[in-house]
């Protein structure tokens, strides 16, 4: 009560300040001020306007804390000046790295320029942007500022997306601590693949899940498939223990599988506004049968998930924007899961990995770093992306009179800002094809992570207005995939664009490990058609978003994990980095390679592979969710490689004589009209097998199908080698 009525107290005294600043020259009472009171409430407001934005910021902190009592919430500005304060106590963050010895001098001159790029107060530019992202409590603004936020809003997600709630540090240090309970890290995707990114972490009563991704299928050995996700039958058999999906970026092979995995189950999903808003544009395209609970966080915020876990979002660099790495606390230690990551000191647009705060994780102790490992076999440092615009515009300069087509991810956001401003630049009109390229460049402008001037945008359909030299075309479909925008041009299939000598393609991505002889279908076909086609390796037009081994060594040491675990690549690339965390001054036993469905336990005596899940693949053919199994890509393999026999026979139902046939029908094996001698051998043989089987068997249909099926099988390998799979098919009459 007491200090309720201190509060009271002073907002009336804010008030009354604010009332005679503004010159409206009457007390709050209603009545003339007098003389006394007027110097009163002057001096009131002076003494106030002198106190220090950190003062009236942590006043207004103490009283939204005791409204929101709930321990689970919590504003970030306590979060962000506790990081303040153990960042001034250390003084010079870099010490916490710069002990390992295997980093060289040059890689202790990057990190230094990077640490004093963050924390020199001088660099006032940096300061006011990281204050601006990571600080929540706002200070009062004025009218013009006010208008301002009002325009920003528009760029919000959509209200289907809600502001995640954020976590206090006390309720953080009070994660629920349960007698005998280990933590259990569950790949169910990711490891000895790339792709399909998914992993589950488990305490107690509580399960969390780290990204849900797609894979693409091999051709050869799924044949028809059009998607692979992750096999969550372990989740479903534990839906009432998840308490969310955390995502760390919107890339396919981590998001892709939340349309069809919210069929099933239907938790929290948290993830940064891009990713947010590209997961809405997928969900249009799928019919749920409920609504989606997608909360949206921000890097520096802090989420409590159960009574086991909490996430802290800590910004990094990738080939997408608004890509996290999650510091996971919990009751026995710290996991850091680093998603994809790369350092890049010059990011087109908003700022570089958090190192200060990763340092810091480090100084408090990481008990398990997870990290990405798909550069693990390359030595160096991943080259910034503004190499690419450098690259792309040398090509627009010397290739003046042509026209540009440039094929890229579409999740790329800055690759795409880039081409668009040095389209702008050289007087383009830009055009953009392909269903997903619309839809994330749709997506990324409502949020305000592209911007495009004004004009230079132009519909598909409206490229027939312009001169070659006048346009710059963005398409999807670097990869090779078939039907995507480019190979429907390389194949003269579009519908607005065909292709000749006066195009040039640039292929501004690298192929991923297996799409390799796609693309080169493509190159191939695109140079039959006469036209120019520049790729990576001939021009630095493509850039990894992943790491190589200076910047995982740097990960390392920043964070000196007790455990360590790579994920995200083929065996080789896990491997590779167990190898790097080893000379990093991991103890190898502590260093560990699983597989997907293999459990890594730790409690407080180690960490040891504890059994196994229910884990694999799930196949998406078209609206087919799981209907397309091993049986199923048994025949189809079957029908691909040999082809197929069908034999058609009419029965008499009581007499089990044949009134018509058998016939046959080849598909696949041999064409009939040019073999037709072996077809009435076929013939003869599938009569005299149907006669026997009906004298023995009667009219047991199964043992008669079954007789002709072997009979025609043995006959046709006799002849050729081959088996076709056969299909008998006997009515009766």
């Amino acid at each position: 009560m007491k200090k309720a009525n201190m509060e009271n107290k002073e907002k009336k005294n804010t008030a009354r300040a604010s009332s005679f600043k503004a010159g409206k020259g009457r007390a709050t009472s209603g009545g003339p001020a007098s003389p006394t009171k007027k110097s009163t409430a002057r001096r009131t407001a002076q003494k106030t306007a002198r106190k220090p934005v950190q003062q009236a910021d942590e006043t207004r902190f103490a009283r939204s804390r005791d409204i929101l009592s709930t321990p689970e919430i919590m504003s970030p500005f306590e979060v962000d000046t506790r990081r303040k304060n153990q960042s001034a106590a250390k003084k010079t963050p870099a010490k916490s790295f710069s002990s390992a010895e295997n980093i060289d001098k040059y890689y202790d001159e990057i990190i230094d320029a990077a640490v004093t790029d963050i924390l020199s107060p001088a660099l006032t530019g940096n300061s006011s942007r990281r204050a601006a992202t990571q600080k929540p409590v706002e200070t009062p603004k004025p009218a013009a500022a006010k208008q301002t936020a009002k325009k920003q809003t528009a760029k919000k997600p959509s209200p289907s997306v809600e502001k995640a709630v954020t976590a206090t540090p006390d309720s953080c240090r009070r994660l629920a601590k349960v007698a005998g309970a280990k933590i259990k890290i569950i790949p169910l995707g990711g490891l000895n693949e790339v792709g399909k990114n998914m992993t589950a972490i488990e305490y107690g009563d509580d399960i969390i899940v780290i990204d849900c991704g797609i894979g693409f299928p091999n051709e050869d050995e799924m044949p028809g498939v059009d998607l692979v996700i992750p096999d969550i039958s372990y989740l479903e058999a534990n839906v009432s223990k998840i308490r969310g999906i955390v995502l760390t970026h919107g890339h396919e092979d981590h998001i892709g599988a939340i349309p069809y995995v919210l069929k099933t189950i239907n938790p929290p999903i948290y993830g940064t506004r891009l990713t947010l808003g590209i997961i809405e544009n997928k969900l249009s395209e799928h019919t749920l049968s409920h609504k989606p609970d997608m909360r949206c966080v921000k890097a520096g915020d802090t989420i409590r998930l159960g009574a086991s876990f909490a996430v802290e979002f800590i910004r990094v660099n990738h080939s997408i924007a608004d890509a996290c790495a999650l510091a996971i606390s919990t009751p026995l230690g710290l996991l850091l899961h680093t998603g994809d990551f790369k350092l890049d000191l010059t990011p087109i647009e908003g700022e570089m990995m958090d190192l200060t705060r990763l340092g810091q994780l480090g100084a408090e102790g990481v008990l398990m770093l997870m990290c990405e490992s798909t550069n693990a076999e390359r030595p160096g440092y991943t080259p910034s992306e503004k190499k690419v615009g450098q690259s792309l515009e040398m090509i627009f300069t010397v290739n003046k009179d042509m026209r540009i087509v440039i094929a890229t991810f579409s999740s790329n956001v800055h690759r795409v800002q880039q081409i668009i401003d040095i389209s702008a630049r050289h007087g383009r009109k830009v055009a953009v094809t392909g269903r997903s390229m619309l839809n994330i460049v749709r997506a990324a402008t409502e949020l305000g992570y592209m911007t495009i001037p004004e004009g230079v945008l132009i519909d598909i359909s409206e490229i027939k207005r312009y001169k070659p030299s006048e346009l710059t075309l963005v398409t999807t479909g670097s990869q090779g995939e078939p039907m995507s925008a480019l190979y429907r041009m390389a194949f003269s299939e579009h519908n607005q664009v065909t292709l000749g000598q006066y195009d040039l393609v640039v292929l501004s991505a690298s192929a991923i490990p297996g799409n390799e002889k796609l693309v080169n279908r493509i190159i191939n076909e695109l140079k039959k058609n006469g036209v120019k086609v520049i790729n990576d390796a001939a021009v630095e037009v493509h850039v990894s978003g992943h790491a190589c081994q200076e910047e995982l060594k740097l990960m390392m040491g920043l964070t000196k994990p007790k455990y360590f675990l790579p994920i995200h690549g083929e065996y080789k690339h896990l491997a590779a980095n167990r190898d790097l965390a080893v000379s990093m001054g991991v103890e190898e036993r502590n260093a560990f390679v699983t597989e997907i469905g293999k459990i890594v336990e730790i409690d407080e005596k180690g960490a040891r592979f504890g059994g196994t899940v229910q884990s694999g693949v799930v196949l998406i053919d078209g609206y087919g969710v799981g209907d397309v199994g091993n049986i199923v890509l048994r025949d189809r393999k079957h029908l691909s490689q040999d082809g197929l026999i069908i034999v058609v026979a009419v029965v008499s139902e009581h007499s089990s004589l044949i009134l018509s046939g058998p016939d046959i029908v080849s598909r696949g094996f041999v064409y009939v009209r040019e073999s037709e001698e072996l077809m009435d051998e076929v013939r003869m043989t599938a009569a005299d097998a149907l006669s026997s089987a009906l004298d023995r068997s009667g009219s047991d249909w199964y043992e008669v199908k079954n007789k002709v099926r072997d009979d025609i099988t043995k006959f046709i390998y006799s002849k050729t080698k081959r088996k076709p799979m056969v299909l008998p098919i006997i009515m009766e009459v």
